[in-house]
């Protein structure tokens, strides 16, 4: 395998399926199995969930609602997709652990840096729930930050789209895909691949992005062992 140490950034809408909200069991359950064939094979797998699918702390926020209230929910939302994961992932015989950046010691244990690359050393899949536990940051921000924090070898940002492209390819069919960018190409082209913060900080300290489909069977698998899916943003 190319990378001993991941962080899988997943979004909540990813969850969704085919549904308009919440999650969808089937898609949970492929994922399950997606990562469980990788973590058979030595790798060592971190993930941060977004919660898009419950609530979005922006959207709460443009409806007349406090940003700060909004986006505590937001957390809280991430925190039901973890224990989703959590069990989907455990359904198939991985074991896994689940820690928030909020306290919420009934479902999850504190993120701790130290136990959480403990339980990776021990081949448990360790899920990030709660953001970075502070309004006004964004899942990205999370995963970037705590790929750092475990000292991962790369984040694979799963979406439902292959790759970078110049424009979205769901509204231009003649959008081109990149195979490879720099950090400096894209905020450049002012391509979003995440938000400032998180893409800054992962800039910052030379850690890499591949953005695949998340959603066709394989590809993880494919990305791990360094075949040329989707798009890596490097240095």
């Amino acid at each position: 395998m190319k990378y001993k140490r991941i962080l899988l950034k997943l979004s909540g809408e990813a969850l969704m399926g085919n549904r308009q909200y919440g999650i969808d069991p089937e898609r949970l359950a492929e994922y399950a199995k997606d990562i469980k064939q990788i973590t058979s094979l030595g790798v060592e797998v971190a993930i941060v969930i977004g919660g898009g699918n419950i609530f979005r702390g922006v959207a709460g926020a443009s409806n007349g609602m406090d940003r700060v209230q909004g986006d505590h929910m937001g957390m809280l939302a991430t925190v039901i997709n973890g224990l989703a994961l959590q069990s989907a992932l455990e359904d198939t015989n991985v074991p896994t652990r689940l820690q928030s950046a909020i306290k919420i010691n009934e479902v999850a244990e504190p993120f701790i840096r130290r136990k959480a690359m403990r339980h990776l050393e021990k081949g448990r899949v360790v899920i990030f729930g709660g953001g970075t536990g502070n309004p006004y940051f964004t899942t990205d921000s999370a995963a970037v930050l705590r790929a750092i924090e475990i000292e991962a070898d790369v984040i694979l940002k799963g979406t439902r789209v292959d790759g970078i492209y110049n424009t979205d390819p769901e509204k231009d069919a003649a959008a081109v895909k990149f195979d490879s960018i720099s950090f400096e190409d894209v905020l450049r082209k002012g391509l979003k691949v995440m938000d400032t913060t998180a893409f800054t900080l992962s800039q910052e300290n030379k850690l890499p992005i591949i953005v695949f489909d998340m959603n066709k069977k394989g590809n993880l698998l494919k990305v791990i062992s360094g075949e040329n899916i989707g798009t890596k943003v490097n240095l």
